[in-house]
């Protein structure tokens, strides 16, 4: 007979259990908690949209678009993509589904992205990531309040050694006056430019400015700043972030090398940075994308938010202990069997967990579930053809006294 083969599981995927997932679920958990905080709402989009909702919203020449999207012709002859990150569908959403009546709103996400990308520590080809954003809210208060919201979601996962990086990019007068100078300076130096920056050079010369080519930091360390370009406007509302982050007792550095360069984006830049994953050292990164609504079909609208990936978050925090069930149940005579199933659901019902040993040896039962740390400790047996029950616990807790009170009502 032909041995069969076994799968093997995707390269970029991973299979999450036991102390990952725990570690995976408290990001999740804390997140959830921290948005209800901040009255944020909860969201779900599709995990693929049409492909041309993505190129849009990222540019035809960005990496993300032109190397790592996983796009199919599914069997209607659409072209579809699995969602790479999430503001562009939400935007779609906010378009398509009337969310305009709500604006301004709040509103948070997570689950799984896709990017074909090499796998590396931390980063896989199927990921997860944290998303929130803010839609209909053109004051910077909604830039202050995204910041606060992840300043205070890593100090509660117990993430230290996290630097937040800020920058602005200006209204689109200034972003006009400062492209312009980055064209004219990139331009003098087009021969010592890497190939990827001279294609850069043509379709989205800022981007040149966050390149990680050797060849390329010392032209973009001399590139001229956004600062000489600010208009009176785009200088007042940094300020006003700088302000409230300063109010809200949030750190900041400034980082005029940050970037986002796609036209529509204005203003807000940043990124939550450390050097404890390596290369890889951004945690958590948004901006403001004032014109990505417009750009996509729908009503000018203005909109700022961050995502932040769920893996890496996950490797920076301590590990969350293990579940352990409030009352263990040995059945010690099978003929107690039905007993002890009623016990457990009653116990379940009440708001207890709790779980059973019935398989194996009789005899070895108790011994098991005395290795289990559980708050209450509960046999069955037999004993003159009436089920004995015996109760134990390190200590008379509240437990204790709520599930002798629960287990007599069986009798």
């Amino acid at each position: 007979m032909a041995r069969i083969e076994t799968p093997n599981r995707i390269r970029g995927t991973q299979d999450i259990f036991g102390e990952e997932q725990r570690r995976f679920a408290r990001v999740l958990e804390t997140f959830d908690h921290v948005r209800k905080l901040y009255c944020f709402q909860r969201v779900d989009i599709p995990v693929f949209e049409a492909t041309g909702v993505f190129a849009r919203s990222m540019g035809e020449t960005s990496d993300v678009v032109s190397k790592e999207m996983y796009t199919f012709e599914d069997k209607g002859g659409d072209l579809i993509t699995l969602r790479p990150e999430f503001t562009a569908g939400i935007c779609r959403a906010y378009i398509t589904e009337g969310w305009q009546q709500y604006a301004p709103i709040k509103l948070v996400t997570s689950g799984p992205v896709f990017r074909y990308e090499r796998p590396q520590k931390g980063r896989f080809r199927q990921f997860h990531q944290l998303d929130a954003e803010i839609l209909g809210a053109a004051d910077p208060a909604a830039d202050v309040e995204l910041l606060v919201l992840a300043d205070q979601l890593l100090r509660e996962l117990g993430i230290e050694d996290v630097t937040l990086q800020l920058n602005t990019l200006g209204d689109a007068e200034t972003r006009d006056a400062w492209r312009s100078a980055l064209v004219a300076h990139f331009e003098a130096h087009k021969d010592q430019l890497s190939e990827d920056s001279l294609v850069r050079l043509e379709k989205n010369p800022m981007r040149i400015l966050d390149s990680k080519d050797p060849k390329d930091r010392p032209i973009a360390d001399s590139a001229p700043d956004i600062d000489a370009y600010l208009t009176e406007e785009a200088a007042a509302f940094f300020k006003a972030v700088t302000d409230g982050l300063d109010a809200a007792g949030v750190q900041w550095t400034r980082n005029s090398r940050l970037v986002r360069g796609l036209d529509y984006y204005r203003h807000t830049a940043f990124e939550f940075v450390t050097d404890k994953l390596g290369a890889q050292g951004t945690v958590l990164a948004g901006g403001r994308y004032d014109g990505l609504v417009g750009n996509l079909g729908g009503p000018e609208t203005p909109g700022v938010g961050w995502a932040a990936g769920v893996e890496r978050l996950a490797m920076m925090i301590a590990e969350p202990a293990a579940e352990n069930p409030d009352v263990i149940i040995a059945v010690e005579d099978d003929r107690a069997l039905g007993h002890s199933q009623r016990a457990i659901r009653l116990l379940r019902d009440n708001g207890f967990s709790a779980d059973m040993i019935a398989t194996g040896s009789p005899r070895k039962r108790y011994d098991k579930a005395a290795k289990v740390n559980a708050k209450v400790l509960v046999s069955f047996r037999l004993q003159d053809d009436e089920v004995v029950t015996n109760i134990r616990s390190a200590t008379p807790t509240d437990e204790y006294v709520r599930v002798s009170q629960l287990l007599e009502s069986l009798a």
